[in-house]
């Protein structure tokens, strides 16, 4: 089931199908504003359909406002419909992407402000990327979650958010068997010792960026 059937069916079958298209609009951070004009409809006909001011739209009318919601997404980079679309259940999945072609590391480095803090080699090719909470991973993911962090190739960096010395990720990645190609941590505190040990013992590259995790998905999503 794809992301448009999944919630035009939730809005279906509720008991308040306004507030679950409220729900819906919030999630993807879209005003009723901006979905009644991509509509090209009052925003009062959005209003009272979530407050229940008007009858519960109808099944034409339920997929045309999903279509409009997902069309809004997909414009400003689609990173939110990405996460669900990866099927991992868990806000700690900030972004995930993969790339139909290699990029090297080396081109992507000082378009994020990269700075390596290890000796691994960089020279190295990317099909992907994934980016993480950092703390929620740690309380949320389970052994499968994590694997589905590879997306289709562990071929990728792997970004960590609310890093404070980074050495419990750096365990973490190589006491699994699968390994990407390369981490970067965002705004880290610090970068610990042991966890640039370990990065030079796997020959995983260890950066550090102090770009935003939103301007650095943009421009993740912006490479071709």
């Amino acid at each position: 089931m794809d992301i448009v059937e999944k919630i035009a069916g939730e809005i279906t079958i509720s008991d308040n199908p306004g507030i679950t298209i409220r729900k819906w609009r919030e999630e993807f951070n879209i005003s009723q504003m901006e979905l009644s004009r991509f509509m090209n409809v009052s925003p009062s006909v959005i209003s009272d359909y979530e407050s229940g001011r008007r009858k519960s739209p109808g099944a034409s009318s339920i997929k045309k406002i999903v279509n409009a919601m997902i069309s809004i997404e997909e414009k400003r980079g689609g990173h939110i419909l990405r996460r669900y679309n990866s099927g991992i259940p868990s806000d700690a999945l900030l972004d995930i992407k993969d790339y139909d072609h290699d990029i090297s590391l080396e081109y992507i480095l000082p378009k994020i402000r990269g700075k390596s803090c290890s000796k691994a080699d960089l020279k190295r090719n990317i099909r992907g990327y994934t980016m993480i909470d950092g703390i929620k991973a740690i309380l949320q993911f389970s052994y499968a979650e994590y694997t589905k962090l590879y997306g289709w190739s562990s071929q990728r960096i792997i970004f960590i958010t609310d890093v404070s010395i980074g050495r419990s990720p750096m365990i973490a990645i190589r006491a699994h068997p699968l390994k990407p190609a390369a981490v970067v941590y965002i705004k880290p505190e610090n970068v610990d010792e042991l966890a640039i040990k370990l990065s030079e013992i796997e020959n995983i590259p260890l950066i550090k960026t102090d770009m935003d995790y939103k301007s650095i998905s943009g421009v993740m999503n912006l490479l071709r």
